[in-house]
């Protein structure tokens, strides 16, 4: 089968119509990191009857126990489906191992740092490709801190990004029994047993996650952690990012804290940045929760907008106020 890129072998595997969205769905095999087994499952929307007529491109990237469906239900619900219902060139990726994306062979030792180093720049080359403009970026929870690590570890950034929302991320919060040194090694023994944390069975969503992430993060939150890996320091190289950065927490979000969102939207070094905290103190009809800030019918009416106008002009400020008056709210 002739591959659908120059880059590397990519393969159409499914082109459906789906109500008034196309779903192009392309699987990639980068071939770029040490496991050659990876394949890449990457989703395109688009209006249906307008298929030549692409938009901006954006790359959705979902959290952790997730997949593309985060973005795009089976019925067609979605902010993925919104943004292409409102011309833009939506493309959905999903990890190395979840949703259509298949189980490489080194699957239980998957990472962040993988998938920063290796998988993002490649499903950003595919885009840009295959859309001839610079995409934007949106992240949620784990999906954006994938995208801090590319960012701080310079995978990505100007000029292949047009901008970054992230949405619910933080690498900040502690937690206090991971600086005990017998504990965080008891937890390491305990996760290298298993190759895999079930989402169903723990109530987290409906994907398994690769422990090599859960131990990734302990390492972050240990005694001596940082955020990072071995070979680069990716908290201080988000000092050097120079592309429009949106970072939106949620006041009720008890899972990534407004406080420590903000911590990470700090420390991004970009001329261009804007925070907003979804909540009743700042407009917002309700407190957002982690998901609800993107999933939910209060997030279609207040949230997807301004999504919206933050993909056609990451410059100008959000809600009518100065971006540093956003920011520092």
């Amino acid at each position: 089968m002739q591959s659908s890129s120059n880059l590397f072998p990519v393969a159409l595997i499914s082109a459906e119509r789906r109500g008034d969205l196309s779903e192009d769905v392309y699987r990639l095999k980068p071939g770029n990191s040490p496991d050659g087994s990876v394949e890449l499952a990457v989703t395109r929307l688009g209006l249906a009857d307008v298929p030549e007529n692409r938009g901006i491109p954006v790359i959705l990237l979902h959290g952790s126990f997730s997949n593309r469906r985060f973005w795009y239900s089976p019925k067609g619900i979605g902010l993925g489906a919104y943004l292409a219902r409102r011309g833009f060139d939506v493309w959905i990726a999903e990890m190395r191992g979840h949703g259509l994306s298949k189980r490489n062979q080194a699957y239980a030792r998957n990472r962040v740092a993988d998938y920063a180093r290796y998988d993002l720049p490649a499903i950003g080359a595919f885009v840009r490709e295959q859309s001839a403009q610079i995409p934007h970026w949106i992240g949620h929870s784990l999906g954006g801190t994938t995208l801090a690590a590319a960012l701080g570890g310079q995978y990505l950034g100007a000029p292949a990004v047009a901008s970054v929302a992230l949405f619910g991320c933080q690498v900040s919060r502690t937690y206090w029994p991971l600086k005990i040194p017998p504990v965080e090694w008891g937890g390491r023994f305990i996760l290298k047993r298993m190759a895999e944390v079930s989402g169903a069975r723990f109530k987290r969503g409906p994907e398994d996650e690769p422990v090599g992430v859960l131990i990734e993060n302990m390492r972050w939150h240990g005694l001596f952690g940082r955020f990072g890996d071995a070979e680069r320091d990716w908290w201080k190289g988000l000092a050097d990012v120079d592309v429009p950065l949106l970072a939106v927490s949620a006041a009720g979000d008890h899972q990534d804290p407004d406080w420590a969102c903000r911590k990470l939207f700090e420390q991004v070094g970009t001329e261009h940045r804007q925070y907003v905290c979804l909540g009743r103190k700042h407009g917002f009809t309700e407190d957002f929760g982690h998901v609800e800030m993107l999933v939910s019918k209060a997030a279609q009416a207040e949230v997807w907008p301004l999504v919206e106008q933050w993909l056609k002009d990451p410059i100008t400020p959000l809600l009518g106020a100065p971006a540093q008056a956003l920011a520092a709210v």
